[in-house]
């Protein structure tokens, strides 16, 4: 994305981004230290984006009054998150370039034309039916039980979505969620969960990092590990194709996270896609030599894009609100922070959210050193002290 005639924003500018959470506060964080003035909009004015920015418009994502202040302080505007208002988005690139655009954004906020775009892409979803009236829903084909019945819009982390094995199953499930809009797809042979995350210019360029692989618990993303032995390179090369193939299809211009499920067979599908950076990306502050933040400023700024470089094996373990809370009382708790970071190559990463909460991503830890065998040592001494889930042998690769 370019300003100015087509010339890059350089350094000096101001970059501006709609959320104030934890990706946001990473993204102001990168653009800082490249030199750049940055403004957050979050109606929140304890967001940890707005608490480090040199502007923050504390104001809903679709107020009139602040979106015109937004526009007015930053030379491109960017977001944290997908379920910002598209209308928001197109009202602010009359007057400021806008990357990701209001369409990618509209299209990643409902998985009904998320999944349509994945087709037209030539990329393998999960078997699945539309469900958005009682005669669809009928019609659902026997074969997708058992399935998991999605919400179309405003599902993530494991929100908004039930399994169902039966059809009187499937009945009670889509009443349960109002009978809104909702996707069935089969439940397949999970090997693992994995991601990649690209990032394009305007001009097409397109640079991603390797594929992550992914562990969730309880549908929220807990280990994320990333060097050359983590999947086979088959399954590792169809899905840096399959991303950089979405990212294309939408003309992208952006920082863009695709998950995907590696099947038994050893095939694999689409999940979904993130306009944003990405929890199992937060790795590349450490472990690369430019990181996925460093690329979202490049991205919106019309920098040039450099092709990250991974020096090191990494592991990433997220840290929810839960940790401070592991002797069953009402009162918050700090975790063990002294004993962690004593242990070699941790890096400690806490968002600035005021309350823990359960199931609330607080921060994460990356994990980084010379071999795999030593990274991997550290993180199960990490997960032991902070008393996460011990990491077997079958949720690392």
């Amino acid at each position: 994305m370019n300003g100015n005639n087509g010339l890059p924003i350089l350094p000096g500018a101001t970059l501006g981004v709609l959320g104030g959470g934890q990706l946001g506060r990473m993204f102001v964080h990168a653009a800082q230290r490249m030199g750049y003035f940055t403004a957050v909009l979050d109606p929140d004015a304890d967001s940890p984006a707005g608490r480090v920015s040199h502007h923050h418009i504390h104001t809903d994502y679709a107020d009139v009054d602040g979106l015109a202040r937004l526009a007015g302080l930053a030379d491109a505007v960017t977001t944290e998150f997908e379920n910002v208002p598209a209308p928001s988005l197109e009202n602010l690139s009359v007057a400021r370039p806008v990357a990701p655009d209001a369409g990618a954004i509209a299209i990643a906020q409902d998985r009904i034309a998320e999944k349509a775009h994945f087709t037209r892409c030539g990329v393998a979803c999960a078997p699945y039916a539309v469900i958005e009236t009682a005669a669809q829903l009928a019609a659902a084909p026997d074969v997708l039980l058992p399935g998991i019945l999605k919400t179309a819009r405003l599902g993530y982390d494991g929100k908004g979505q039930q399994r169902v094995s039966t059809r009187a199953e499937l009945v009670d499930a889509w009443q349960a969620v109002g009978c809104v809009p909702c996707v069935l797809e089969k439940l397949l042979p999970l090997e693992f969960e994995c991601s990649v995350i690209v990032a394009r210019g305007r001009d097409g360029q397109l640079v991603h990092f390797p594929p992550q692989r992914n562990l969730h618990r309880d549908g929220i993303l807990a280990v994320t590990e990333v060097h050359p032995q983590n999947m086979p390179k088959t399954v590792a090369q169809a899905a840096i194709n399959s991303a950089k193939s979405i990212a294309t299809g939408l003309d992208y211009v952006g920082v863009l996270c695709v998950e995907f499920f590696a099947l038994a067979d050893g095939s694999l599908v689409v999940n979904e896609m993130a306009p944003r950076p990405h929890n199992s990306g937060h790795y590349t502050m450490e472990a690369c030599d430019v990181s996925q933040f460093e690329l979202q400023v490049r991205t919106l700024a019309g920098l040039p894009l450099a092709a990250p470089r991974q020096h090191s094996p990494a592991i990433m373990l997220n840290l929810l609100g839960d940790l401070w809370f592991t002797a069953g009382g009402d009162k918050p708790v700090a975790p063990r922070w002294s004993e962690v970071l004593a242990l070699p190559g941790v890096h400690l990463h806490l968002y600035g959210k005021i309350e823990p909460r359960r199931g609330r991503k607080m921060g994460h830890l990356t994990l980084t050193g010379a071999t795999l065998e030593s990274v991997r040592a550290t993180a199960s001494q990490a997960a032991t002290v902070l008393g996460l889930p011990a990491l077997s042998a079958a949720d690392l690769a």
